[in-house]
């Protein structure tokens, strides 16, 4: 995974350019502090991109949040269920796959709902 500064949306596709485009997982999202918390339990300090998600969001709880509409600057993503971490992520640390399993700690995905350009600094809010 790559760190950018931007990323460009399309609403019912998802990020332009990424492999995966369509569908109901047009986008994922893990939380940093659900991440950071995973790393401390696990004494390890491996990067947020080895899981691979399209998004690493802060202040923003995940859990729960099914049907919900978030809000990441001028973009919708309405989530449609939690992202469930596979076998290949113990590749990267024994033991991940099962502490992320409980309570959405694996993030988020949904769909993309409008098109537009996210930006690393804008805000990230459930919408009411």
């Amino acid at each position: 995974m790559d760190a950018v500064i931007s990323s460009l949306l399309r609403a019912g596709r998802g990020i332009v350019g990424n492999a995966d485009q369509g569908g109901r997982r047009q986008i994922t999202l893990l939380a940093a502090e659900v991440w950071e918390a995973l790393m401390r339990d696990l004494e390890s300090s491996l990067p947020a991109a080895a899981r691979r998600a399209n998004l690493l969001i802060r202040g923003t709880d995940l859990r729960d949040s099914r049907g919900r509409i978030l809000r990441i600057g001028a973009c919708r993503v309405r989530i449609f269920g939690e992202t469930k971490p596979c076998e290949q992520i113990d590749d990267a640390l024994p033991g991940l796959k099962d502490a992320m399993w409980a309570r959405w700690k694996g993030g988020a995905f949904g769909e993309v709902l409008d098109d537009g350009q996210i930006f690393v600094v804008d805000v990230v809010e459930w919408m009411p």
